[in-house]
Parts: C-alpha cells; sequence; structure tokens
C-alpha cells in the first residue's frame, strides 16, 4: 500500500503594501470643504456632514439643545412634514442619523449610488430648511430624558460621565454629558433649538465626505454638492460662533483630578473601573502611532499586558482595555472594564503594578508584535466605505489632511522598542491618574482604597 506524500506546507509571503484610498478635495465657494473617494465595488456609499464646535456653543443653561436638534433635522421642513420626510427617506432606501459629540455635529447618511443626487438633496433640506416643529421637539425632548435615566442606570456610562465630571474642570463644556443633563434639557423649546440651528449650522468650517463606488455616475460628487448644497449659507455668519480651532488652549484638567471617587451601588455583582490621566492629540511629537502600538501592547487583546494578569491569570474581569482619547488638543489615556466585585481593591493594586511597567520594561517582541498587528490589519479596519468616510470625518475635525492614515502607518511599521517607551514614559511623567469605581461600596473600603496612594477617596451615591 503507498503512502501519499504530506504536501509541503505553501510560504506565507509578507502582505502587499497598503495605502489609505486617495481622496479628492475641493472646496466649495460657501468654504464647505469637500473630501471625495472613489471606492470601486462599494455600491453603498457612506455620506457624512461634519459642522465644528456645536457642543462648545450651547448656552450653559441649555445643554442638549444640540442633541435635540440633531434628533430633529429631519423631522420635518419648509417643504416637507415629518411624515413626508420619512416617506421620502424610505423610498429612496437612505440611512438617516445624526448626533453631536465634543468635536461637533455630524450627520450620516448611507444610500445606493443612483440614489446619491436624492440623498444629498434631503441633507441639504435638513441643513437649510429644517422647521422643528413643537410635537416633534417635545418628542426628542422626552426620548432624551430617558436615555438620560438609562445612562444613570448602566455602570459603564455611569463611569464615563462620573469620569468627565472628575477629571475636568467645571468651566469645561465636555465635564458635563454631550446631550445634557436632566434639569437643561427640560428647558430646552422649540424656539431654543431654532435659534441655535440658525446660529451654528454653518458652511464655512464643515466638511462633506462623500465615499464609495463612484464611478459611471453622470455627475461627480463635487459637482452634485455644489448644485444641492449651494442654498445652505445658515445665518451664523461669524466664525467666533462656532469655535472649532484645535490650537493652543489651557489645560482642561480639574486641579484636583488625582483622586478616587466611587459610585456607591449596592447589591452590584462587578465593579466598573475607568481610569485617566492626560495623554496625546494627533500631532504628538512621539506620533500617534507609536500610541496606537502601546494601547494595543497594555490592553488591545487578552493576551496585552494588562489582560494576561487580570483575565488571564486572575480571572477578575471578562476583559479590560487601554486607549488613548485625542482630544481637540492634547487626550487622554484610559484604562476601562468592569472586574468582579470582591477583587475590586486587589484588581486596583494589580492594575497600578502593571501600569507602572517602565518603558525600558517593554520587550522589542511585544512591540514589533503590537506594531504589525496595527499596521497589517489597516486593510480590514478600512475595508468598507462607512469606515473610511468615518475616519475621514474624525480627522476633518481635528484640522488634519487625510495622509495622516499613511504617515501614521509608515511610523508603525519603523517602529523601534525605544520610541515606544519614550512615549509611555512621557504620560507615566505627567499628572497622576483619576479612578472612578462604579459598584458596592462595600467591596471597596476606604481606608483601602487610600493605601492605594492615588490619592483622596470620595463616596457618592447612586443616584
Amino acid at each position: 500500500m503507498s503512502v501519499e506524500p504530506v504536501p509541503a506546507r505553501p510560504e506565507v509571503s509578507p502582505p502587499a503594501p497598503w495605502s489609505f484610498p486617495p481622496v479628492t478635495e475641493t472646496r466649495l465657494p460657501t468654504g464647505l470643504a469637500v473630501r471625495t473617494v472613489d471606492l470601486p465595488g462599494q455600491h453603498v456609499v457612506a455620506v457624512r456632514l461634519a459642522v465644528p464646535g456645536t457642543l462648545q456653543a450651547e448656552p450653559r443653561d441649555l445643554e442638549g439643545v444640540a442633541a435635540i436638534m440633531a434628533r430633529c433635522l429631519d423631522e420635518g421642513t419648509t417643504r416637507h412634514t415629518a411624515e413626508q420626510m420619512a416617506e421620502r427617506i424610505e423610498q429612496d432606501g437612505i440611512a438617516l442619523a445624526a448626533g453631536v459629540g465634543e468635536r461637533g455635529l455630524v450627520v450620516q447618511l448611507d444610500v445606493t449610488g443612483d440614489r446619491l443626487e436624492s440623498a444629498l438633496q434631503i441633507l441639504a433640506e435638513c441643513l437649510s430648511e429644517a422647521t422643528f416643529p413643537e410635537a416633534e421637539v417635545t418628542r426628542a425632548i422626552r426620548a432624551r430624558l430617558s436615555d438620560i435615566e438609562h445612562e444613570q442606570a448602566d455602570a459603564g456610562s455611569r463611569a464615563a460621565t462620573q469620569f468627565q465630571a472628575t477629571y475636568l474642570r467645571a468651566s469645561e463644556r465636555t465635564s458635563r454629558p454631550a446631550g445634557g443633563t436632566a434639569t437643561t434639557v427640560r428647558r430646552v423649546s422649540a424656539a431654543d433649538v431654532r435659534e441655535f440651528y440658525a446660529a451654528t449650522v454653518v458652511p464655512h468650517q464643515a466638511t462633506l465626505v462623500v465615499a464609495g463606488d463612484l464611478r459611471g455616475m453622470p455627475r461627480t460628487p463635487e459637482a452634485l454638492a455644489a448644485q444641492t448644497l449651494a442654498g445652505w449659507a445658515g445665518s451664523g455668519a461669524d466664525p467666533a460662533r462656532n469655535p472649532g480651532s484645535t490650537g493652543p488652549r489651557p489645560d482642561p484638567r480639574a486641579p484636583d483630578a488625582a483622586r478616587i471617587v466611587l459610585v456607591d451601588r449596592p447589591g452590584s455583582p462587578q465593579t466598573e473601573l475607568y481610569l485617566g490621566r492626560p495623554g496625546p492629540d494627533r500631532r504628538t511629537p512621539h506620533g500617534w502611532g507609536a500610541y496606537q502600538v502601546l494601547a494595543f501592547l497594555l490592553g488591545g487583546s487578552p493576551q496585552a499586558r494588562v489582560d494576561a494578569v487580570l483575565r488571564e491569570e486572575r480571572g477578575w474581569t471578562y476583559g479590560m482595555r487601554v486607549g488613548f482619547a485625542p482630544r481637540r488638543s492634547g487626550g487622554v489615556s484610559v484604562v476601562s472594564g468592569a472586574v468582579r466585585a470582591d477583587a475590586t481593591v486587589p484588581a486596583l493594586r494589580v492594575l497600578d503594578d502593571v501600569l507602572s511597567v517602565t518603558g525600558t520594561e517593554l520587550s522589542e517582541a511585544e512591540v514589533r508584535h503590537a506594531a504589525d498587528f496595527v499596521a497589517r490589519t489597516a486593510p480590514g479596519r478600512y475595508a468598507t466605505a462607512d469606515a473610511v468616510a468615518d475616519q475621514l470625518v474624525r480627522l476633518a475635525l481635528d484640522e488634519l489632511d487625510a495622509d495622516t492614515v499613511d504617515d501614521t502607518l509608515a511610523q508603525v511599521l519603523a517602529l523601534r522598542r525605544d520610541e515606544v517607551a519614550a512615549a509611555w514614559e512621557e504620560v507615566q511623567a505627567g499628572p497622576p491618574w483619576t479612578v472612578v469605581l462604579v459598584g458596592e461600596a462595600e467591596h471597596a473600603p476606604v481606608a483601602e482604597l487610600e493605601q492605594l496612594g492615588w490619592g483622596p477617596v470620595v463616596v457618592l451615591p447612586a443616584d
């Protein structure tokens, strides 16, 4: 009986070089920047419209008005009722959503290429002719108040909200929820929404992104944008009313940020942890790629340093994550996740040990593994039109060009261990951690928390 020879193991070749898809940039006479990306085969076209600075323009006593405005953009215009707008959107198979974050207002539309003109017409109507009927604004306010209750009940959301309030100065808009509080949202009226819309939803600092299969269209997206959005001007002609600059700003960190805040939730089986300290923005001299590698190395996988101990070795968590959140200027280094309630203090002690690793203790092998993962998975992260469009919007709101992606990946591919070490040591040399815990106080005695050396401890009721 003959034995079949064992096939030779195939050679695995290095992946081919990859670059972010080419971006065409133009600017309309109104000041609207237009970024288009042709992605053959992506027949669902992603359209994104970003207007910077919206959140910072809110009146202090009406915070949440921007979120209500975003929810109601398509709920009636001077030419169509809310029901008629809904029918138009449904007939053309358009997915439309809008929201407001730290950097501004973002409107999202996804549509097949043959319906792009119709989608841009609907977008133009929402941007220049929205009427904000009383009934629709009232409904949106009720929905927002319900969301606030859910956010308070969810441990992760509660921890993130409390961290912002603890870490940032009270004068910072982002120290408070982007969607406003129950007190401020209840003050919002339809008239307030209309006034805010007219003053802030303007094109002179805005960016339109269109990404998808653009071949064979009768007219280019730039031509369609010029035609459909030509009438969008808004009345907020003063750029100072719509601040979006990424220039130097005063330190937003609260003077008493170095402390532990425990939100007591009796009966909670887990404790949500949220730690943060100053970190980089995308313009860091160390290069943003160094911090992408650090995030993966420290807390980006079950094999990363944090999970290797807290999850794999101790079994205290389903997963902890480490990341770096860039802001308009500066950023925040963040560690977050939930641990078993009875392991709260031991987990914090171990976490302190892991995060105290010096740059020189990072090995060449783990730096190379993390760098390869970040660089080699980029094609998958940007494989769809919506992922490409979302990235371009984020860059636009940070006043960065599309070359940023390729520049970052090039840095990652050539990254050395000593460069990653220097980036991490700069974080460690800065102000200490702000720590927020959401869980049962019985499992986190104040005396034991104080012994960690992370500053004074404050205990708050869950509500």
